[in-house]
């Protein structure tokens, strides 16, 4: 089995949804020991936003790309090795300002690509990246889940099923910024509803 883990956070220490995605990866590797991790962390490693230049570096026919073209497009390319390779998707997404990370919005924009992993066909379109389980790890400082405040999940749930990955678990922490107590009890039921998911998969 091979396991991506997609931090979008933008701390690179201290990130509770950072936290919480390693603590699901964990159990993961717990019931297979066996399985491959690959972890590409955004606030580390911050990939390019899709800009008018890296357009034309992708509606640029391969063999007429400058050297520079070809690097960006070959940035996109690893990405969408990664999702390509992975059995099992672990995203942690932090809200901010009622959305995902603009670093997250990055990566998706990144591994998007038409004719490899979705195409249009005469029946719609048709998402390339299939028979994948996606967990998303979300962490919020209020509480949004099922309110109309909630953008993240109907977005992430429809992009995610645009590519072909529709076998989405949603985990929540919410209300972490409204006191000591709510932010304990928050990560307390996170990680138990992670131990709850993981659990039939050691048996």
């Amino acid at each position: 089995m091979n396991i991506l883990q997609v931090n979008s956070s933008a701390r690179t220490e201290g990130s509770h949804s950072t936290a919480l995605a390693a603590r699901l990866v964990e159990r993961l590797r717990e019931a297979r020991p066996d399985a491959r991790l690959v972890v590409r962390d955004l606030s580390r490693r911050p990939h390019p936003a899709l800009d008018e230049a890296a357009l034309q570096a992708l509606f640029t026919p391969e063999d007429a790309r400058t050297p520079e073209q070809a690097r960006r497009v070959a940035m996109d390319d690893a990405l969408i090795e990664e999702i390509q390779g992975a059995d099992v998707v672990v995203l942690a997404v932090p809200m901010y300002n009622f959305g995902v990370p603009a670093a997250l919005k990055n990566w998706i924009d990144a591994i998007s690509r038409a004719r490899v992993t979705f195409r249009y066909t005469e029946h719609g379109p048709e998402g390339l990246l299939t028979g994948k389980k996606v967990y998303v790890v979300l962490t919020r400082g209020g509480q949004y889940r099922d309110t109309p405040a909630d953008t993240q999940v109907p977005y992430l749930r429809m992009v995610l099923a645009f590519l072909g990955m529709t076998d989405v678990e949603f985990i929540y922490a919410e209300g972490l910024a409204l006191g000591a107590e709510a932010e304990r009890e928050a990560i307390a039921a996170a990680r138990a509803r992670i131990d709850a998911i993981t659990e039939p998969l050691a048996v």
